[in-house]
């Protein structure tokens, strides 16, 4: 897996404290970034998020770019609905040899392994041999009705690769470009940050908070799972590991989490 920020929102931590000076002050536009020294910015930010005053939290945003992850965390990220997703599609680009996630669960199990493997190749299989065969009817038919060789050639492979793409498992491997504000990515934290978050999405979710750490330290310095700053609210579902996740969040962030 890889997560790459390629774009945020400069002097994140500014933006917001000029935003909510506004609704404190009677300061005007022109001034609004005026008077923001790193320490006051600092304190002014601390008091907003103990006041739970995070609208102004929305005026800065991050891009992400991820690869290296299934569909099954790309169909999780994308119940996340205040976000924007780009994601490369199978409908366009033909995957001659489609790459693959596999759990961990499954990777130290001998047995288990070889017979994922094997499904992934027989996915492989039946995926180019669909192509084929919807490739020869549509491009036989395209001809007929006119077209060139060139045209009938183009048309007819992403006609194929269209439906041919049903027949691939969630286990494939995806890339996606995704853009969140910063009151989103808070609340994501909330949940994909928690034990109980599946694993793929946790461990991504965990990646992408030690990089805003380090370009908006005040505003994301409690972000992680609800238990950081109160009391599990997952109930008999708790994973009853409360002080190591604290130990591990409210420190620079690892991937071990």
């Amino acid at each position: 897996m890889k997560v790459k920020l390629i774009q945020y929102t400069p002097e994140p931590e500014k933006v917001i404290a000029a935003a909510a000076k506004l609704c404190y002050s009677r300061v005007g536009v022109d001034e609004i970034m005026e008077d923001l020294s790193g320490e006051k910015t600092e304190k002014f930010l601390d008091m907003l998020m103990s006041l739970g005053h995070e609208s102004p939290i929305e005026h800065i945003s991050f891009t992400f770019a991820v690869e290296g992850v299934s569909r099954v965390l790309t169909h999780q990220l994308v119940r996340h609905r205040i976000a924007s997703y780009s994601q490369q599609s199978q409908r366009y680009v033909k995957l001659d040899q489609f790459e693959y996630i596999i759990p961990p669960s499954i990777e130290v199990i001998p047995e288990a392994k070889d017979m994922f493997l094997k499904a992934m190749n027989e996915d492989q299989e039946k995926y180019n041999a669909l192509v084929n065969i919807l490739q020869k009817k549509h491009y036989d038919r395209l001809i007929k009705e006119g077209k060139s060789e060139k045209q009938a050639k183009r048309i007819s492979e992403k006609m194929a690769i269209e439906d041919s793409r049903y027949v691939f498992p969630n286990a494939c491997e995806t890339k996606i470009v995704f853009t969140m504000n910063a009151r989103t990515l808070l609340n994501f934290f909330n949940h994909r940050c928690c034990q109980r978050a599946q694993w793929e999405i946790r461990d991504m979710a965990t990646k992408m908070l030690k990089i805003v750490k380090e370009v908006a330290p005040v505003i994301f310095k409690n972000a992680g799972p609800k238990c950081l700053v109160g009391p599990c609210p997952e109930g008999d579902m708790t994973c009853g590991k409360m002080r190591e996740i604290r130990e591990a969040f409210l420190q620079p962030i690892t991937h071990k989490i």
